[in-house]
């Protein structure tokens, strides 16, 4: 089973062309070209899928290659932290109460009023500020995110550290000309203030990529309430680059089933094939013998194309014969999957108040460099297990050969119509 021929994987999105972008409406439904509804961005995010289409690659790909892991990070500490605010008691919600989005989307439009946060007085209902939460929520667009709620932190790590993150928010929140006083009464006001010094301040070990504006607007709603509706002008902005950037950038990665080493030996491999083809017709065309004999050639010829077609898009057809795929050099040096994990957390990936996450040190980069070429090419392999991706290679291979198919009749053609020799 495979999709449609005329499919295209995912086209890489760069940061500039993240930066160009005209709307920041991240609630629309519409998948990225190339991306299927079995691995959309919620279904990752809320564990439905399987490797190495899961959540934890998807965390791994933006740490080793898009060098881009905090967005994640963010959202999903933002993900728990709407669970917890809701779970928590009517008596302490009601202590942070919601940013009136609707008055401050006023306020933006007309440039001469300030840009100050208006909580509403009226609104005391504890259904309603939580029907507002989730009319907003993101989070909520897969039915299965809530049983599969993802541990982003260790929760009694939230609390330690008094002092110093608080005197970095109050820095920040004084570098906008922000009267902040300390909500201590508010639920989460001190996670809160540690989640400003790591991710939204200036010179933030895991600083978000936000305009001054938006800076501004999320800092002003803190100084007031600990409320998730706060987070919502940012939101809109992580969520976009993680959906329709980082998201299309993943799936096209994951597609290859090889390292750059096997892709370049299955490119190799099938210029050969061509090269061998050739080497067949060229000497029987320079013969007296019938131009039937020249279409033996066509085999190693068609074979040559497909799999040069199939590297050009990252498949190399070996591992895909198979469905295998390489390990990354990452999951190389790990004995299973219990020591992965334990590995990942040590490093602080999955902890949503580390320190800025790299990985320059870590024991695997130094490995794998010495590994030389040839026993990249043929590195250790695994299953894939994830349906809808095989049914994407499915389709690239099926397109590729395909492609050869037409390739080669007009090579060959080309060649039987050329008039027998008559040299030997």
């Amino acid at each position: 089973m495979v999709y449609s021929l005329g499919y295209q994987r995912p086209a890489y999105v760069s940061n500039t062309t993240a930066s160009t972008r005209s709307s920041l409406d991240s609630s629309t439904s519409i998948l990225p070209a190339g991306i299927p509804d079995a691995l959309s961005f919620c279904k990752i995010i809320s564990g439905a899928t399987c490797p190495p289409c899961t959540l934890r690659d998807f965390m791994n790909y933006l740490l080793y290659v898009e060098f881009a892991a905090e967005n994640l990070q963010f959202y999903l500490w933002l993900k728990n932290y709407v669970k917890r605010f809701n779970d928590l008691p009517d008596s302490e919600k009601a202590l942070a109460k919601p940013v009136d989005t609707e008055k401050q989307d006023n306020d933006l439009a007309s440039p001469n009023i300030p840009r100050r946060p208006t909580i509403p007085k009226a609104e005391t209902n504890i259904i309603t500020i939580s029907n507002r939460i989730q009319s907003s929520n993101p989070f909520d667009d897969d039915a299965a995110a809530d049983d599969k709620d993802i541990a982003c932190s260790d929760m009694a790590s939230m609390y330690s550290g008094r002092g110093n993150h608080q005197i970095a928010a109050v820095r920040t929140f004084g570098s906008i000309d922000v009267q902040y006083e300390p909500f201590t009464i508010q639920p989460y006001r001190e996670e809160i203030s540690r989640i400003i010094s790591i991710y939204i301040s200036d010179g933030a070990p895991r600083q978000l990529n936000l305009s001054s504006k938006e800076r501004a607007e999320l800092l002003r709603n803190l100084a007031n309430t600990t409320h998730p509706s706060a987070f919502l002008p940012v939101l809109k902005t992580v969520e976009w680059t993680l959906k329709h950037q980082a998201h299309p950038n993943f799936i096209r990665w994951t597609i290859c089933n090889g390292n750059k080493p096997r892709q370049m030996f299955a490119h190799g491999l099938g210029m050969s094939g061509v090269v061998v083809g050739l080497a067949i017709m060229a000497p029987l065309v320079a013969s007296g013998l019938s131009r039937a004999w020249r279409v033996f050639g066509a085999l190693p010829i068609l074979f040559g194309i497909a799999t040069s077609l199939a590297a050009w898009k990252g498949l190399c057809v070996i591992l895909y014969g198979q469905h295998h795929r390489h390990l990354r050099p990452w999951e190389l040096f790990a004995d299973d999957n219990e020591a992965a994990s334990n590995y990942e957390m040590k490093r602080g990936s999955w902890d949503s108040f580390g320190s800025k996450v790299s990985y320059e040190d870590e024991p695997w980069v130094i490995e794998y460099k010495r590994r030389n070429t040839f026993r990249k090419v043929f590195d250790v392999e695994i299953w894939i297990q994830e349906p809808a991706l095989r049914r994407i290679q499915d389709t690239i291979f099926l397109q590729s050969l395909l492609v050869s198919i037409v390739l080669t009749a007009a090579l060959v053609g080309g060649f039987c119509a050329i008039p027998p020799g008559n040299r030997f």
